[in-house]
Order: C-alpha cells, then structure tokens, then sequence
C-alpha cells in the first residue's frame, strides 16, 4: 500500500468497518482507545456517547435487534471492557450479533500497576461471549473482524470481543483489504425439505414451536399454519411470529405446566429456532410423546435433551418457505386441532396469569392497545415483565 494510504490501526479499523456497511458505533471514548474514534468521523460513522459501557453494550443490542444489522461497541480498557461484560452476556444468551472492540495493555506479565490492569482481560471477556481474541498485528485484526461479521451472516449470532494492544492501534497500517462475498446460513437439501412436508401432510396433530431464530421467516410462518391447520405456540423470544389472533395458536405459555399436555396430544412437533431452553419451559422436557423435528443453525441445539429425531441444521427462513414451496401442491385434508380447545387452554392460562399477577394483564392490555403494531418490547426482570410475556 502507499504510504499516504497509511494511518493509525485505530482509525483503520473504523474505516474498515464503514465498508463492511456499519454506520452506527456505540461506546464511551478513553486515552487507551482514542485512535478507534478517531477513525469514526473520519469514515463519518455515527457515533452515540453513553453515560457507561452497559449501556453502550445494551444500545448496540438493541440497534442489532431492530435492525438486523451487528450492533458494534468501543470500549477501553479494563473497567470498560468489566462493564460492558453484561450485555456480552445478553447478545450471547438471545443470539444478538453484537461486537465489542476494546483496547488492551501492550504487556501485563513484567509490569504492574498500570492504569486499568487487569490479570487477563481477554479471558475474562470470553466467559459471557462467543469467543475473545487479541490481535497482535494490523492483519490479525483485520481477520478477526471479517471473521466476527461473517460468522455473524452464516452462524448463530452471538456477541464477540476483539481486543487490539494500544501500541498497535496507534502505529501505522495499511488500509483493511477489500469486503468478503458475504457467507450464506446454510440452507437445508431438498430432500430434507421434502420428507419435512410429507410429515406434515400426513400429521393429524401437526404442532409448531416457533422460537426467536424464526423471526426472518415470519411470513412463511404464518402461511405454514394456516395451509396446514396447525396448531402452534412460540417461546418468549418468538413473540409475533404468529398473529395474537390466530384461531390454532396456543400464545406464549409454553412455560404453563399443563402446557405439557397440550404437546402430548401432538402427533407432529416441529421446533424451529429455539433451545427450548429452562427459561422457556421450566421443566426438562417440552411433554411430547410423538416424533420431533428441530430446526436450528446451532448444532448444539439440535442434540439436547429435548432429543429431537430428526435434525435440521439449517437458517429458519429459507428453511419454512422451502417447506411452504413443497407443501404447495400437497392434498391437505386439514387437521383435527380444533379452535375450541386453543381457546379454552388459552382462557385457562390467562386466567392462571391474572391470578398470579393481578391487575397487570389489564395494564398489558392497554399498554399493547396504544402502542403501535410494530412496536418492539425488551424488558428487564420485573413483576409486569414476568406477565407480559405471557
């Protein structure tokens, strides 16, 4: 590269990142991280200022999201990388693509007492993310933030840290090379999705479980049970995959013990994009008896102890429109769910709910009634949360 292309790591890395399509970065800047920002105007980045790191981390999961697009945070060493270790956590436990970048002591084995020192930052910012990674040089850092973002495009998304030793952010580097062709999910063989919609077509009692990693394929969701007849639910994280209205959707009382036997009573069960995980169902075992199919991009998920006989390793929304195409010319005969037992399970629950919490079903009610359709909820632990969700 030419000289004059050269500039500050720092500042090559925002750059690099403006041509990879970010243009919102969230963070608080620090004499230890100064070069970063000092690439966001340059490469005209917004960049918004929080009062402390956890909020610049919960931001940038937020901006993810809504977005769809990674939420990136720049953070300083030590105690920014410690407070911003919160939402790592979060992005990492909901699968929110979200990136902290920080800065990091040159050398902590033969000096102490440096400003913000700590015995190992890079591991301690591993434990509640994907991975945590120091980059040594300018490529290394290069590498390590087109991996990020790609492993966010073709992988479960969950949050990362890379960290870059000062002495590197403030030396001179060549310009980042040129994007990747960005990576695609992996898309599941036709004849997965063929035998997927011969199942379904022969179920009595097809049942879908829809969870957050199905959100892109909403519209084919929706479509899906009602060509088929099937019933449905969603975990907390599906929320509005299927309309609140639907005549056969069972809502999100996954987590109702009696919810169990509504499953038992399928003889299909579905799971697409969810870990089925404690906080959804607060028992080991979903409650089926009948054979399961589980969609996921995360390998792991696919082998849990919800034991799932058939795997799906694939991206949910190219996966349920596949499955929508196969069905298309299928002879669907209906299914023998009935709108009635939905309606009386979930009158049921609702009333258990409003046993539990009183007064604050009604205040979801209004609430839900003035906002916006789209409007988006995230919630913090609370008494009304606990209900809302439900």
């Amino acid at each position: 590269m030419a000289e004059h292309n050269e500039r500050p790591l720092g500042a090559q890395i925002s750059h690099m990142l403006k041509d990879r399509g970010v243009d919102v970065i969230f963070g608080i800047p620090g004499v230890h991280n100064q070069e970063m920002y000092r690439g966001i105007e340059e490469a005209e980045i917004t960049h918004v200022l929080a009062r402390h790191e956890q909020g610049a981390g919960f931001m940038a999961d937020g901006y993810a999201r809504a977005t769809g697009k990674p939420g990136i945070a720049y953070v300083i060493t030590g105690p920014g990388v410690c407070n911003i270790m919160t939402p790592m956590g979060q992005a990492f436990s909901d699968s929110v693509p979200l990136l902290v970048l920080s800065s990091c002591l040159d050398e902590t084995a033969a000096r102490r007492g440096q400003l913000h020192q700590m015995n190992d930052q890079e591991i301690a910012a591993g434990t509640v993310c994907d991975w945590s990674h120091t980059a040594l040089s300018a490529s290394a850092a290069y590498a390590l933030v087109d991996r990020a973002l790609s492993e966010f495009g073709a992988a479960r998304p969950r949050s990362k840290h890379i960290q870059v030793p000062i002495a590197q952010l403030e030396a001179a580097a060549p310009p980042a090379p040129a994007p990747f062709p960005s990576t695609p999910h992996p898309r599941a063989a036709k004849e997965v999705v063929t035998d997927t919609a011969r199942r379904l077509a022969e179920a009595r009692r097809p049942l879908f479980i829809f969870g957050g990693g199905a959100r892109g394929g909403t519209e084919a969701a929706r479509d899906l049970c009602r060509l088929l007849g099937a019933a449905s639910f969603t975990s907390y994280a599906g929320r509005g995959i299927i309309a609140p209205e639907d005549p056969l959707h069972f809502g999100s009382y996954l987590a109702k013990p009696d919810s169990a036997e509504v499953l038992a009573r399928a003889d299909l069960v579905v799971a697409v994009g969810t870990e089925l995980a404690e906080v959804d169902l607060w028992r080991e075992r979903p409650g089926h008896a009948c054979p399961m199919i589980r969609v996921d991009l995360d390998p792991e998920t696919l082998t849990d102890a919800a034991r799932a006989e058939h795997h799906v390793l694939a991206d949910a929304g190219p996966f349920l429109a596949d499955l929508l195409d196969a069905l298309g010319e299928a002879d669907l005969s209906g299914t023998d769910w009935t709108e009635g037992e939905v309606r009386a399970a979930r009158s049921k629950w609702r009333a258990a709910t409003e046993a539990e919490y009183p007064g604050i079903p009604q205040v979801c009610d209004a609430l839900r009634a003035a906002l916006p359709p789209e409007t988006m909820i995230y919630s913090d632990m609370t008494q009304f949360a606990y209900c809302a969700k439900e």
